[in-house]
């Protein structure tokens, strides 16, 4: 059967992708080798989420006391946690195929790969293969748990993310190699139920993407909490051969200390499924383990397009959705059923969001980043210690940090930790989309008693006309 449009993978950039797509009036097909949804709804983004609302809820509970509760005998049972978490993924992948229904686009199971401009070769779970046609292709393969060559994964002691989401048992202990997204987040649920975490981190900082203060504030909470931390550390070699693992670290100053543990989770970021889809064969050119892309995500290749994490931008699930709807929308463009180009990406006006707690969101430069960037600046910080809200919850660590242009007041980056900021930062990416300077977010009244009203008040901060601070 010949296809307008087909999509190979049905994550967060490719079934948008489709959607959109059926919405432009094409004839759609949807190619998947696993489940709707692809890692982040079934295997990443979601389920993680629903870990760590359970670690959440027995920290609460742990301390009820504090808010006047008396809940005792307080225990998790860390199968049922599992269970939870992936009846949360199960339920949303069965909402994506409710939504492929009712966007008329079809399912295809199996395997696929560019046979030819136009062509996909589709190889279904028997062996059977099968050649589908479309005149336009949306590539969107999603990325996989990267290895180290000295801490190559098991399954069983050496474990990627997937592995952590679905353990028999919870382990005792546990070393986590990486500390942006993932590795937080894992060490926060672990160590919330009992299991000793320790994170490794070849980097000097942290979460080190995220501006200084922000990797500052998680470690002294982190610290706090009983979670040990190796910076400037590497992981040299991993023995497995007893009952548990024994882990050589390296240490800044040229030591070597061994780690033991039960498990390993080597949490170093992903890496691009770019490999057996068709890509050489077909003339499609790739950089540094990414597909190349032009800015409305279309390939070297005419009619073939790249999204998500097999083309340059941020990893992430709403960097995916939009380059897929960019790509369908050019596709729509380019055949007339859309008469405005689609809005190009702006990939420093991305948010990026980790939900471990306290949770880290964050927009646009870093301090560091502004400052290298020539701009002379002027920051504010309020802490959540003076806000209302903040307090009545119980949830006061963390703060709320701005980044302005000093000349003109231009919103250059907010970066925030603290309880719920990842519902806040939106604020920001839509100041920043409209162009709002420093003097709007200052006269835009916020509600009181909020959270949110931290971002006005560092704002004013910044500009020495803070009221609570």
């Amino acid at each position: 059967m010949a296809y307008d449009v087909i999509v190979l993978g049905s994550g967060p950039g490719g079934y948008p992708a489709a959607i959109r797509a059926s919405q432009l009036g094409f004839k759609v097909a949807i190619i998947e080798k696993e489940s709707l949804g692809g890692v982040c709804l079934n295997w990443g983004c979601i389920p993680t989420k629903a870990l760590i609302k359970s670690a959440q809820v027995y920290e609460y509970m742990k301390h009820s006391a504090s808010y006047g509760i008396n809940a005792s005998n307080v225990q998790h049972d860390f199968g049922a946690v599992v269970k939870r978490s992936r009846g949360v993924a199960d339920k949303m992948s069965k909402g994506v195929q409710f939504l492929m229904k009712k966007n008329k686009i079809d399912v295809i199971m199996g395997y696929g790969k560019v046979k030819a401009k136009g062509q996909v070769e589709v190889t279904a779970a028997d062996g059977s293969k099968n050649v589908v046609e479309a005149k336009n292709i949306i590539i969107a393969t999603g990325g996989r748990s990267r290895e180290l060559p000295n801490l190559k994964q098991d399954g069983k002691k050496i474990i990627g993310y997937r592995e952590a989401m679905v353990l028999p048992e919870q382990p005792k202990s546990m070393i986590i190699v990486g500390s942006g997204a993932i590795g937080v987040e894992f060490a926060y649920v672990y160590n919330s139920m009992g299991t000793k975490v320790t994170i490794v981190e070849f980097l000097p900082r942290i979460v080190p993407l995220e501006d200084e203060d922000i990797s500052k504030e998680l470690e002294k909470q982190y610290k706090k909490m009983g979670i040990e931390i190796m910076t400037n550390s590497s992981v040299e070699s991993v023995d497995t051969s007893g009952a548990g693992v024994k882990a050589s670290v390296k240490k800044q100053d040229g030591s070597t200390v061994v780690l033991e543990a039960d498990i390993v989770l080597s949490a170093v970021g992903v890496v691009a499924n770019i490999e057996n889809i068709g890509l050489e064969e077909n003339g499609i050119k790739t950089e540094k383990g990414k597909v190349i892309v032009d800015k409305y995500q279309q390939t070297s290749v005419a009619g073939i397009y790249a999204i998500g994490d097999c083309s340059p931008g941020q990893a992430l699930a709403h960097v995916a959705a939009k380059e897929g709807i960019n790509a369908a929308e050019h596709i729509g463009y380019n055949e007339k059923r859309l008469h405005h180009l689609p809005d190009v990406m702006d990939y420093n006006n991305i948010p990026g969001c980790t939900y471990c707690t306290p949770e880290i969101a964050s927009v646009g430069y870093t301090e560091k980043a502004a400052k290298e960037a020539g701009y002379e600046i002027k920051v504010g910080k309020f802490p959540f210690v003076a806000s209302g809200k903040a307090s009545a919850a119980g949830a006061t660590d963390g703060f709320v940090k701005v980044i302005y242009d000093a000349k003109y007041g231009e919103f250059l980056g907010c970066h925030m930790i603290g309880t719920n900021v990842t519902e806040m930062i939106a604020e920001a990416v839509v100041a920043r989309k409209l162009e709002t300077t420093a003097h709007e977010i200052l006269n835009a009244v916020h509600p009181h008693p909020t959270m949110s009203e931290g971002l006005k008040e560092a704002t004013a901060a910044a500009y020495g006309e803070a009221i609570d601070i």
